[in-house]
């Protein structure tokens, strides 16, 4: 049987001894902040994902913002990364490296952000089509929206992971799409 205990902010560790700690409202206050912050970049970068601009200039606006939001990039540094961000176009499936390429009208692009503020982490991405893009393109997108819905849907008390999971593997599938495993 899973134990259940309640932490505070300062515990934080990331070995619990097999123990699934509750947090309590401050800790949801800073997990929201973080989270919120997150979503205000991407929501900033959609009038800059467009024909012309590099990667690099991209993760340079996620840099600036999540600094100026008060939090620093958790990618930064970690392991001798160089960005702020993964960015990844079109077959890329994550993680792809901030550089010199250029958008191009058609790309579909990922970018991953994950702002830290006072410990707690905003991890989030987001897709973007880049100008006119393909029918295929659009339908592998609003394809992988709907799997997202339906996962969020098995998200609940009772339920496992693998439920989550096979609700989008399962939609994904119905449409001749794959999940990464």
């Amino acid at each position: 049987m899973t134990q259940y205990v309640t932490v505070t902010a300062e515990d934080r560790a990331e070995s619990r001894n097999g123990v699934i700690k509750l947090h309590g409202p401050e800790a949801f206050e800073g997990m929201h902040r973080a989270g919120r912050l997150a979503a205000e970049i991407l929501d900033a970068l959609a009038p800059h994902v467009v024909p012309g601009v590099t990667t690099q200039e991209l993760d340079e606006i996620v840099y600036r913002m999540t600094l100026e939001g008060g939090g620093v990039p958790a990618t930064l540094g970690y392991r001798g990364y160089t960005h702020s961000s993964c960015i990844s176009i079109n077959h890329v499936v994550c993680h792809g490296i901030p550089g010199d390429r250029v958008l191009k009208d058609g790309d579909i692009v990922n970018i991953d952000v994950t702002p830290i503020i006072d410990g707690w982490h905003g991890d989030t991405s987001r897709m973007y089509l880049v100008g006119d893009v393909s029918i295929r393109a659009r339908k592998l997108v609003d394809i992988t929206y709907e799997c997202l819905m339906l996962g969020l849907e098995q998200a609940k008390p009772g339920n496992h992971l693998g439920d989550i999971a096979h609700a989008i593997q399962r939609h994904a599938e119905s449409h001749r799409y794959s999940v990464v495993r």
